[in-house]
């Protein structure tokens, strides 16, 4: 409904050689039916989850292998990135076809109570799920004697 066009008297598409009108209601329309979010394009989806003992992680990175993901955990922040190339040579007869692509992705996350030494995870099926132990709730703050 977003991409429907106002109606207006007078304005026809068909009279008075309005076709340009017509051929850019037919590029919205198209133009709206494909994905904006590309693997290159923008960041991976991510969901966080969270329980009494735990942070559970989810990333869907479709398309992309184990060895191209980066993770670490540090300063209460866990960052994922992902840095990738494809290179695709072939050649057929007389005709020559090489392209290059390269692309990076990077996601962090602020989990308040991470525990660094607990954190663990596994990519299967192109999600990477990781789960990252909270600390255990100490003592807030401390008393100052004052001199």
């Amino acid at each position: 409904m977003a991409g429907l066009l106002p109606y207006r008297r007078g304005r026809s598409l068909l009279g008075s050689n309005r076709f340009e009108d017509f051929y850019s209601l037919l590029d919205d329309f198209f133009n709206d039916m494909t994905p904006r979010i590309g693997p290159w394009r923008d960041s991976f989806r991510l969901d966080v989850r969270e329980d009494e003992k735990e942070y559970h992680v989810e990333a869907e990175m479709p398309g992309v292998s184990k060895e191209d993901i980066s993770l670490d955990a540090s300063d209460n922040r866990l960052r994922i990135a992902v840095k990738r190339t494809e290179t695709i040579d072939e050649s057929k007869g007389d005709f020559i076809h090489r392209e290059r692509r390269y692309g990076s992705m990077e996601r962090s996350i602020h989990l308040a109570a991470m525990d660094e030494a607990k954190v663990s995870a596994r990519f299967e099926n192109g999600i990477l799920y990781i789960t990252v132990g909270k600390k255990e709730p100490g003592p807030q703050g401390k008393q100052i004697q004052i001199e």
